[in-house]
């Protein structure tokens, strides 16, 4: 269990930022040997583009949205450097994709699902209070929400600042 940090933080990121939530829903829980291929080939790019600190993959988090949904929210430097990774024929994203269209297609058996959000500098803001590390705090680190970050307004206009 991760330790609660008492007290109100914020994200230490600065800058823009791209938010890529990824996930997989199990359609039929009774077709492992369908959709067990599809969990388990997050791991091995999450160890590589984690391994690669000039991929512009800054972390994620990992949640499970129901008993059928698992889900990643990613944190990425740039759109450019997550569509780099996603159509590099050399890294582990790919030949896990054609490997998902070769076996399930459209066959129904898993869903995937990918929304990505292009935040500018500014255009985000985050406050934990009285939390383990999560989200965009975990994978950028936290400071107090104190002075110039004590309100949501501030801590926008400080992010917008950096840039």
């Amino acid at each position: 269990m991760s330790t609660i940090i008492p007290g109100r933080m914020t994200a230490a990121h600065q800058g823009a930022l791209v938010v890529f939530i990824i996930g997989m829903r199990i359609n039929h829980f009774h077709k492992l040997r369908k959709w067990l291929p599809v969990v388990r080939a997050m791991g091995p790019m999450i160890a590589e583009l984690s391994a690669d600190p000039g991929s512009g993959f800054l972390g994620t988090e990992f949640t499970l949205a129901g008993l059928r949904t698992i889900q990643m929210v990613q944190y990425w430097r740039d759109f450019e450097s997550l569509e780099a990774y996603a159509r590099a024929r050399e890294r582990q994203h790919w030949p896990a994709w054609l490997a998902f269209n070769k076996a399930i297609g459209s066959d129904g058996t898993v869903g995937i699902y990918h929304e990505t959000y292009v935040v500018p500098a500014g255009g985000l803001e985050t406050i934990y209070g009285n939390m383990p590390p999560i989200g965009l705090g975990k994978v950028a680190g936290l400071v107090p929400a104190t002075g110039s970050r004590n309100e949501a307004r501030s801590r926008m206009k400080a992010a917008a600042q950096a840039e």
